[in-house]
């Protein structure tokens, strides 16, 4: 598997389920989620449960031409997530939507973290489900110590 920057999008028929600590993934969180996630696909109109290796290639992924369920006809091809502010009670994800390799949407979600709750949703629960993923991977990040941490004491 290759990782290229301008492929790295989660697919927006992805329901993440668990992050995938296995470590078979060498920088985890530049992946589009923040980390490997473990889900099933909703792009049929039912959840399915993936092979594991269209799970790494795909769904992880975004731009999924390969995989046999994506439909022909459709909103977004992928989903891109980064932090784009943080305070002490709420952080803000952007987002952006793309198809055909160019944006097709983009906005804002706020998260509260001192009621756990959103305050600004996405009206498309595929993307908020993705995009509440990538906010518990980038918690799990934020509560865990890093290398140099660990190293210094």
């Amino acid at each position: 598997m290759s990782f290229h920057r301008g492929k790295s999008l989660a697919c927006p028929y992805f329901v993440p389920r668990e992050i995938l600590n296995d470590g078979s993934w060498p920088h985890p969180s530049r992946l589009p989620l923040g980390a490997g996630w473990t889900g099933e696909c909703c792009a049929t109109g039912t959840r399915t449960q993936p092979e594991d290796s269209a799970i790494r290639e795909f769904c992880n992924l975004g731009y999924a031409a390969g995989c046999q369920h994506l439909p022909e006809a459709r909103d977004w091809d992928a989903v891109r997530f980064i932090v784009a502010g943080t305070g002490s009670n709420q952080i803000t994800l952007s987002f952006v939507c793309e198809l055909g390799h160019a944006p097709a949407e983009h906005g804002r979600l706020i998260f509260d973290f001192v009621h756990e709750k959103w305050l600004a949703v996405h009206a498309d629960a595929r993307v908020q489900r993705l995009a509440e993923s990538y906010l518990r991977s980038y918690r799990v990040r934020q509560a865990s110590p890093s290398i140099e941490q660990v190293i210094t004491s």
